[in-house]
């Protein structure tokens, strides 16, 4: 079956490749003005699988810029009319169609504050555009699938190439050359994968675990598989899987792992655990010690830096979900009651 979905999944390395090409000198002018208003905390506001890609970032301003970011709470802005104070933010609104109108509502309200505010959407015409200071496009092209890969994908590498700019890393920015090559990569080296999804088809479960950088993949694969395949699948951190949830684990729900480049303790122990318990254990990793012992090794290319890595370890997920519907004998293109654009409050 020809599908939106998975041509779109396959598009993403050119889609990096162009914003490398024509991203770079609006990241900087965008870097420099963040860097002469120096917000003192940042807040993003998204939904969905812009949600996760905002997750990546708190992880990411947090880790390489030392700038400490949250996640909004749109209600408190809409349902409930609340204002707190972002005067000394970095606002950042991000959503593939710019159109959701608590996403524009919170970066709307930031703006008024005084904070500086940003979006990042595929659309530049959008109300989330017009909403904000400075815009950053992800230059993906129309999206067809409802279920977001390369728009997904895009929102990490704007990010990403933020992130450099704002450090003004030489070695950062050389990194991000490597990467559409890197996801090249990760496509071919599993080609098989949506074949053997297959094999799982008969189970409506699905736990995806992450830690760091990577918990937003788990958590955005959990999503491709819930939004194409009606499964009910959920994403955790390792450390709170540990605090509680461990105690589902059966050889009836399958556990699938993301672990490229460091080793976290608490991840393998769970990781141990599910081989205890039976569980068919899914691997997406580059290290030979977590992908030999698992039922299905799905393999990254060696030589990503971890703060790069999630923009890679979607990929096997992505397709691991295309596989899934369509052995369920669903279309991912035509999810049960989900449309591109949703309008929330």
């Amino acid at each position: 079956m020809s599908t939106f979905f998975e041509a779109e999944l396959r598009e993403q390395p050119a889609v990096l490749q162009r914003l490398l090409e024509v991203g770079r000198e609006r990241t900087e002018s965008v870097a420099a003005r963040i860097r002469e208003r120096s917000p003192r905390f940042g807040v993003l506001a998204a939904r969905g699988s812009s949600d996760n890609a905002a997750r990546y970032g708190q992880y990411l301003l947090g880790i390489e810029n030392a700038f400490l970011a949250a996640l909004a709470t749109p209600s408190v802005f809409t349902y409930y009319g609340g204002r707190p104070s972002m005067a000394d933010a970095l606002v950042i609104g991000i959503s593939q169609s710019g159109q959701s109108p608590d996403i524009v509502e919170v970066v709307r309200e930031g703006r008024r504050q005084g904070a500086l505010t940003l979006a990042i959407t595929n659309e530049p015409a959008s109300p989330l555009a017009s909403a904000a200071e400075m815009i950053l496009t992800l230059e993906a092209g129309t999206e067809g699938s409802v279920a977001a890969t390369k728009t997904y994908t895009a929102q990490l590498m704007v990010l990403a190439m933020l992130s450099a700019a704002w450090r003004g890393s030489g070695q950062a920015w050389a990194e991000l050359q490597a990467l559409p090559g890197q996801v090249q990569a990760t496509l071919e080296a599993n080609r098989e994968t949506a074949a053997i999804a297959e094999s799982l088809r008969e189970h409506s479960r699905l736990v995806v675990l992450g830690r760091g950088y990577n918990l937003s993949t788990a958590f955005e694969i959990t999503l491709k598989v819930k939004e194409t395949s009606g499964v009910m699948a959920h994403g955790y951190s390792s450390a709170d899987f540990l605090h509680g949830p461990k105690a589902i684990l059966d050889r009836t729900l399958p556990v699938m792992v993301v672990s490229p480049v460091r080793a976290f303790g608490d991840l393998d122990a769970v990781t141990a655990l599910a081989r205890e318990q039976g569980a068919p254990l899914v691997v997406i990793s580059d290290r030979e010690d977590i992908l030999g012992v698992a039922d299905v090794a799905l393999r990254l290319p060696l030589g990503v830096p971890e703060w790069l890595s999630p923009l890679v370890a979607v990929v096997p997920g992505q397709l691991w979900a295309l596989g899934f519907s369509l052995a369920r004998g669903l279309h991912p293109d035509a999810p049960r009651g989900l449309t591109k654009v949703t309008h929330t409050l």
